[in-house]
């Protein structure tokens, strides 16, 4: 995008937005990231709109706006690439989790990944794929007998961790993971939710309603493959788990994915994305390609809690899935 600094002579008309709650208390102040991210989703909307040009009052901030427009928020991405017509977001960037949408009269419903799409659609910014801890797991490769008795002792010691002051004290119990100690597909989440507290298992709450229909229409079942988190906690409230709660509970996901060593790991989401890839893109800017992880290939696509909230985001997941399977062999 080309932007230019009008002179007063040809500046165009002022017009008001609502992006932003304006205050004139001189107490409050405004987020700088959230200002960044709807200044990125409003820049993103009026390029596509087919806008070349914006009114600049300090060149010396067009730089740093510029930069942010690869961390656009992934909603912005997943409506792109659904062909409809973006919604203003009001959210930090890479949060599609827990990205604030407007209310439905009736709460959501899962709803199965529609099968029906004509061809795997990449992102429209093109991203060099992610290779990460390049060359083979750590430690020596399980037997396929020995990996299921390896990952109960380890989730014993899962069990009883207290690293996390804050997540050990307000947590029911842990959430471990489940599925096929030797899965060939591995879905990698974010944490836990009020569900998953209760019952210790991942992915049960409608998002997991969806996640399980959209490992049917890959003609697989959640018995097959193996689901995780990044962290093994509820944060309180279900917010995003904070970096220190994400670098304690880093070692355990290594290790379960050391012991599987799955062919495949699907990122649900930007938080286990980002963490899995070492990178601060937006889901948007890393779906699409088939990235490294050890001797793993990893896709990224939206989490299912996003997917439930934005609908339209359901075939770009499902393209993302498409990749996925024609890359292993799989027709569907």
């Amino acid at each position: 995008m080309a932007i230019k600094r009008y002179t007063d002579g040809d500046r165009p008309r002022k017009f008001a937005t609502n992006l932003l709650p304006m205050t004139s208390d001189p107490t409050q102040t405004l987020d700088p990231d959230l200002v960044l991210a709807q200044a990125s989703a409003l820049a993103a909307h009026l390029q596509r709109m087919g806008v070349q040009f914006l009114p600049a009052e300090n060149p010396d901030r067009v730089g740093e706006l510029m930069s942010h427009f690869a961390s656009i928020e992934d909603g912005v991405d997943a409506q792109a690439a659904s062909s409809v017509s973006p919604a203003t977001s009001t959210v930090k960037p890479n949060d599609a989790k827990s990205a604030p949408t407007k209310p439905a009269s009736s709460g959501p419903t899962p709803g199965p990944v529609s099968p029906a799409s004509s061809s795997v659609q990449a992102p429209s910014r093109s991203v060099t794929a992610v290779t990460v801890a390049e060359g083979d797991y750590v430690g020596p490769r399980l037997e396929p007998a020995e990996r299921g008795s390896i990952l109960a002792t380890l989730q014993a010691e899962v069990s009883g961790c207290t690293k996390c002051p804050i997540l050990s004290s307000c947590r029911n119990q842990t959430v471990f993971g489940e599925g096929n100690p030797n899965a060939r597909f591995v879905f990698f989440g974010e944490g836990p939710g009020a569900d998953e507290d209760r019952t210790g298992r991942p992915f049960v709450g409608k998002a997991g309603q969806l996640l399980t229909k959209m490992i049917s229409a890959c003609t697989l079942s959640r018995e097959e493959t193996y689901i995780l988190n990044t962290v093994k906690c509820r944060p309180p409230g279900n917010r995003n788990p904070e970096l220190d709660e994400i670098a304690n509970c880093r070692s355990y996901y290594q290790q379960q994915l050391s012991i599987i060593r799955p062919e495949y790991i699907v990122c649900l989401g930007a938080i286990a994305a980002q963490e899995l890839l070492k990178s601060k893109l937006s889901v948007g800017r890393l779906r699409g390609k088939i990235h490294q992880y050890h001797t793993s290939k990893v896709l990224v696509t939206y989490h299912p809690a996003y997917l439930l909230r934005n609908p339209a985001a359901k075939k770009a997941a499902w393209d993302d899935l498409r990749l996925m399977l024609s890359d292993a062999g799989i027709s569907v």
